[in-house]
């Protein structure tokens, strides 16, 4: 089988130590100046290095924050993951994750605002790292609600794939970076009342409306 290359592709050895030491020093340039206030000469002269040298390990500064943003996702996906383990069932499982996705991203936005930038527009442009996320999140709901349905403790008449898009779809405006920021006061209150919502209307008796 053919493997596709990465869209944007490292340069330079993977594991050198200057490629650590370039995301470093991005982390910490783009964390007190911003993401898309910064240019590739802005950092190459902030980090002492050359541009031509900074390009020798990224193609650009969109691959230096997608390395960055990827990071930081599998971050909130570890918090995801622990909440899943200590999850008693399915119910439990929807709700923990909803929780845990509010908090981590409540988390970085309030201790890293400028690095919360760059996953802002990671969703906004459609990144790879925050496209594999999003798909990521959508294919555990749907796993979630497969367990629930198999358990008995969720309905099975409504379509797998609607279901789990419109729970998605509820969880949206309070786990996607460009939504969150606009809903953190209510950030709290959904985490705890929208999962119950959710949970009552997939657990009810599925009725048909002519």
């Amino acid at each position: 089988m053919t493997r596709q290359p990465p869209t944007f592709p490292s340069r330079g050895p993977s594991d050198h130590s200057v490629r650590d030491q370039i995301v470093e020093a991005a982390m910490q340039h783009f964390g007190h100046y911003g993401y898309e206030k910064t240019t590739v000469s802005d950092l190459a002269k902030a980090i002492g290095f050359s541009k031509a040298y900074i390009y020798k390990f990224f193609e650009s500064k969109q691959a230096i924050g997608e390395s960055i943003c990827a990071s930081r996702l599998a971050m909130i996906m570890a918090v995801v993951d622990q909440a899943m383990d200590e999850a008693s069932g399915p119910s439990d499982k929807l709700s923990r994750l909803f929780k845990a996705l509010v908090e981590a991203g409540a988390e970085l936005f309030f201790h890293d605002r400028k690095l919360y930038d760059i996953a802002a527009v990671a969703t906004r442009d459609h990144w790879p790292s925050a496209e594999a996320h999003r798909e990521r999140l959508h294919r555990l709901i749907e796993q979630i609600l497969r367990e629930g349905r198999d358990s008995g403790e969720f309905e099975s008449k409504t379509p797998l794939e609607e279901a789990s898009h419109a729970v998605f779809l509820v969880m949206l405006p309070y786990i996607s970076p460009v939504q969150l920021q606009y809903n953190l006061e209510t950030a709290a209150t959904a985490a705890q009342q929208l999962p119950a919502l959710i949970l009552r209307s997939l657990s009810a008796p599925y009725v048909t409306i002519d």
